[in-house]
């Protein structure tokens, strides 16, 4: 199953694989364990070519469109070393948005080379910080003013270098900024590169593995419905955050539970059974608990239900006699004569004398 907006990929043998796919982004903070999701951009194919749409574009797109809904905010975009490219930094520029990217050795071979040759130019400023509680030293180093590639010599960024080095292993990261760095802000920076894997793990791992089942199919429809689907489910990403921020009885639930997939799964369970006034009655059945009653049972005594009634019975051949089938299989007479008296209730006056 395929449509016209389906991205595609053709395998080594020849067959043909179609999907969706999304950018999507989150506002995040380094010392916040919640993620405030965006609204993502559909990457879909363009009327009229044959080619995949690239994450550049739909990332152009999303920044036009974050400007426009916000125009007064003040960000720093964090992304992978696939980002990391003169476009996409121009970009950037022109929508007013700083950048703290990473960067790697096998794709920026020519802005690694620049460092070294600064680093024996003198160039290069060092700083350390040591972490006695852990026994880790964080150290780094950053260099100022190189280009980022050799055909595109005008881009002009700022790198920094990290090393984690702890007791068992030694970590390296890499990235490209836009922004004035000293020993006085270099650490801080770093924090927020490293804030990164909150849109992997707080993120796109959360949708995948904590209830919302992100890459299941919901629907395909001929037009955007599974685009309108996965928007759906951000939306309730969106709404659960917002609750983990500021909704006490949310996080106590959470704590008690474990695990938000068994949140989820106890929340269905009293929304079909239970009814529950707000919100917040919801939260505190699943906090303090609740006494579980015996179900309420509604009997109709309108006449569809006789004729329900005596139809089962000529159905399954059971009634012999003016007595109905489900009257003879009670198990005792007091029983015989409740569910008697209400089937007469729903029988004509001609049928009762019978």
């Amino acid at each position: 199953m395929h449509g016209a907006s389906c991205l595609h990929k053709v395998h080594r043998n020849g067959s043909l694989t179609y999907s969706h796919q999304m950018l999507g982004a989150a506002l995040i903070h380094p010392d916040v364990r919640a993620v405030i999701p965006l609204r993502p951009e559909p990457m879909v194919q363009q009327d009229g070519t044959a080619k995949n749409e690239c994450e550049r574009k739909a990332a152009k797109r999303f920044l036009a469109k974050l400007r426009q809904d916000h125009p007064p905010l003040k960000c720093i975009v964090t992304e992978d070393s696939l980002s990391a490219n003169a476009p996409h930094l121009e970009t950037l520029h022109d929508e007013g948005c700083h950048s703290i990217l990473g960067v790697k050795e096998g794709d920026h071979a020519y802005l690694c080379k620049q460092v070294q040759a600064a680093e024996h130019a003198g160039r290069v400023t060092y700083y350390e910080r040591h972490d006695r509680a852990t026994g880790t030293c964080h150290r780094l180093r950053f260099v100022k003013d190189v280009p980022l590639k050799a055909s595109r010599a005008d881009v002009r960024v700022h790198c920094i270098e990290y090393w984690e080095i702890g007791q068992d292993q030694v970590q390296h990261f890499s990235w490209v900024t836009d922004l004035r760095r000293s020993t006085r802000n270099v650490y801080p920076l770093r924090r927020g590169g490293r804030a990164r894997w909150k849109m992997a793990n707080a993120t796109c791992n959360t949708l995948q593995n904590q209830g919302y089942h992100c890459e299941h199919n919901y629907g395909h429809g001929e037009q955007p419905l599974s685009v309108v689907f996965a928007t759906m489910m951000r939306l309730a990403f969106l709404v659960d955050q917002v609750q983990q921020l500021y909704c006490a009885f949310f996080r106590a639930v959470w704590a008690t539970l474990g695990s938000k997939r068994l949140v989820w799964e106890r929340m269905r369970a009293l929304f079909y059974d239970y009814r529950l006034e707000s919100m917040r009655k919801l939260w505190e059945a699943l906090l303090y608990g609740f006494e579980k009653s015996p179900p309420v049972l509604r009997i109709a005594t309108s006449s569809s239900l006789g004729v329900l009634l005596r139809f089962g019975s000529a159905k399954l051949g059971v009634c012999q006699s003016s007595r109905p089938w489900f009257a003879q299989r009670a198990k005792n007479p007091a029983s015989q004569g409740a569910l008697m008296s209400v089937w007469l209730s729903t029988q004509p006056a001609s049928d009762q004398n019978q």
